[in-house]
């Protein structure tokens, strides 16, 4: 289910490579617009004498869509297979749930992707519409002509001809956080403009059918994630996983309006770390525990942060510390070996592992002081799982 923008003119780059274009292809205004806001996902030379009097652009470790203007944008597409960046996603945002996967394979660009993920969560959401949205209890203070739940006594005593009195009761509505996440994320799927017309019409149909109970709130990635579920909301533990998606992937507008559209920008180094962890948390041998992201504390007001940690978990005591490197390198960089020694020596841990999507010309296995470096791979050009138990399979070697 690919989808073909109506923007009339669309620069596409392949992450981590660079690409020239002649000086005509891009207007400098766009060229500036380019270079000043989005030099994080893209580096941006001027047409000059050592560039040929072309542009030169080098896309980094980002992939997706930014709209310059509305008849010119920018295509960041991924080296990883689409199907792969699909199963990435299923691992790192919890979603093997949802089974997608299926029907879904054919696309194959970014807009595709993108319109096929929207196309789940709006059909996953209508579908709870129709079941009922999950409702919750809210206290309410009103002046109202009636008596409902607790009186306030002293304004009443104080006021006597006022016919309203004030009360404080609890009301039963579907215009809650949980729901709220739910319509804020299609409101920002709308205004991305990246959805083909079929998808599109799906998205504004459940947003129209949210906007008659559930009003319109900001949120972020964050609030969708460590939210209280029960039997009669478990459903939207996934639907707020893939919210997380959306939200998270979103870059601020640098335009004014209503009707702007939307970046969309996913962070491939973000992704391939949070993937490799949620794989691991479920194939790892029972004898080991993973912590994500945990601070190792190393003064006053001073700590690391590691990517993966693996422990022994019958005594709990660091075993292995794995650093996620979203690149290709000829050969780990001296830099980033400092760092992972850095984490083990903190850590009291005897190994680190620097973890590749791709092999090495010059692989690393070697000793730092009495802490071992090693570099793995982490393939994401086949079949993601078969690679997983191949890097298991040199991570504890028999």
């Amino acid at each position: 289910m690919d989808i073909n923008p109506a923007e009339s003119n669309i620069i596409q780059l392949t992450e981590y490579e660079t690409q020239y274009f002649q000086f005509h292809e891009i207007n400098h205004a766009v060229g500036v617009d380019l270079y000043k806001n989005y030099k994080t996902q893209v580096d941006v030379e001027f047409p000059n004498y050592k560039t040929g009097n072309n542009w030169k652009l080098t896309a980094k470790g980002w992939i997706g869509c930014i709209p310059l203007t509305p008849e010119f944008s920018l295509r960041i597409n991924p080296k990883v297979p689409i199907q792969n960046l699909f199963g990435m996603l299923e691992y790192a945002y919890k979603l093997k749930s949802f089974r997608f996967l299926e029907g879904l394979m054919g696309c194959q660009s970014m807009e595709g992707f993108y319109s096929n993920l929207a196309h789940v969560l709006a059909h996953k959401i209508l579908e709870r519409c129709h079941k009922g949205l999950y409702r919750a209890y809210l206290p309410k203070t009103d002046q109202l002509a009636y008596i409902r739940g607790k009186l306030d006594v002293k304004q009443a005593i104080q006021k006597p001809w006022d016919v309203k009195v004030k009360c404080y009761y609890e009301e039963h509505t579907a215009d809650i956080a949980e729901n709220q996440i739910l319509a804020w994320t299609l409101h920002i799927i709308g205004h991305r403009g990246l959805c083909s017309e079929q998808v599109s019409s799906t998205v504004r149909k459940v947003y129209h059918t949210l906007q008659r109970t559930v009003t319109l709130q900001p949120y972020s990635a964050e609030d969708c994630i460590g939210r209280q579920y029960n039997r009669l909301n478990e459903d939207y533990r996934l639907l707020h996983y893939l919210c997380r998606f959306f939200l998270e992937n979103t870059t601020p507008s640098y335009e004014k309006g209503k009707n702007t559209t939307l970046p969309f920008l996913l962070n491939m180094d973000s992704l391939y770390e949070m993937f490799v962890a949620e794989w691991l948390k479920e194939n790892l041998p029972p004898h080991f525990t993973l912590k994500s992201q945990e601070r190792i504390s190393i003064g006053k007001n001073l700590y690391f942060k590691t990517d993966l940690v693996l422990y022994e978990t019958s005594n709990f005591t660091p075993r292995y510390i794995l650093d996620t490197k979203y690149k290709k390198p000829s050969k780990p960089s001296s830099q980033d070996i400092a760092q992972v020694v850095a984490y083990a020596v903190s850590k009291h841990c005897p190994e680190v592992i620097l973890i590749y999507p791709s092999s090495l010309t010059n692989s690393l296995d070697l000793l730092v002081g009495n802490i071992r470096v090693r570099s793995l791979t982490f393939a994401l050009n086949d079949n993601l799982d078969r690679a997983g138990q191949i890097f298991l399979k040199n991570l504890f070697p028999s």
